[in-house]
Parts: structure tokens; sequence; C-alpha cells
């Protein structure tokens, strides 16, 4: 992935976060409990740090870091779609009808992985740099 496609997904990955802040406050206040909001606020707040570290892997790879930093864009970009996405279908899942999907659970830990494994790689590559 290129500094500029890297740059484009956390802003849009940023962007989506805002949409998705404003309607679990503003949107789903009625149509899920307190503790569903909150839970669906932790997807938004993981897909901000993460967008917000997608800026910064865009901005080495610019600065010529190695390119192995690929990896962590898609082991984060990842880890946000399961991760959050995963987190706010089960935040929402009484009220969009998807009580049953059992699976959705099993999901998050392995997006919380791929998180893992990219924060790992960013580390070995950034520490080989410098």
């Amino acid at each position: 992935m290129t500094a500029k496609t890297t740059l484009r997904l956390g802003g849009l990955f940023l962007m989506l976060a805002v949409i998705l802040g404003a309607f679990a406050a503003h949107g789903l206040e009625s149509k899920i409990t307190a503790d569903q909001i909150d839970t669906f606020e932790t997807g938004v707040r993981y897909q901000f740090y993460h967008a917000f570290a997608l800026l910064v892997i865009g901005i080495l790879l610019r600065l010529n870091y190695p390119t192995a930093l690929r990896w962590v864009v898609w082991m984060f970009a990842i880890g946000i779609l399961l991760f959050s996405g995963s987190i706010y279908l089960l935040a929402c899942r009484d009220f969009l009808g998807i009580a049953d999907w059992w699976w959705l659970g099993p999901i998050t830990p392995v997006g919380g992985t791929f998180f893992i494994v990219g924060w790992g790689i960013f580390l070995v590559v950034v520490g080989r740099k410098i």
C-alpha cells in the first residue's frame, strides 16, 4: 500500500469514526441501552486510535521508511473492520434483529489480535530504522 493510499484510508476511517460516534450519541440513544452505547463507543475509540496510527504510518512511508510498514496498514485496517465492526454489530444486535448471530462475539478478539500484530510489526520495523 502506498503512502497516499494509507493516508486516504486513515482519513476514511477517521471520517467514519466521527459519523459513527455522532450516530451513537444522537441516533442510537433511544434505541439501545446505555451499556450498549458504551460498548459502541469502545469500537469508535479503537477505530480513532488506529485511524490516527494509519496517518502516522502514511507519513512514515512518505518519508521512505521501510515498505514493511505496509503490513501494519493491513493489520490495522483488518483490525478496525473486525474489532470495531463486530463491536458495532454486537452493541446493536437487538435493534438490528441479529441477536442470534452468535459468531460475532469471537470476531472481536480476532480483530484485537490484528491490532496487536500490527503494533508488533511497527515496533520491529521502526526499531530497525532508527
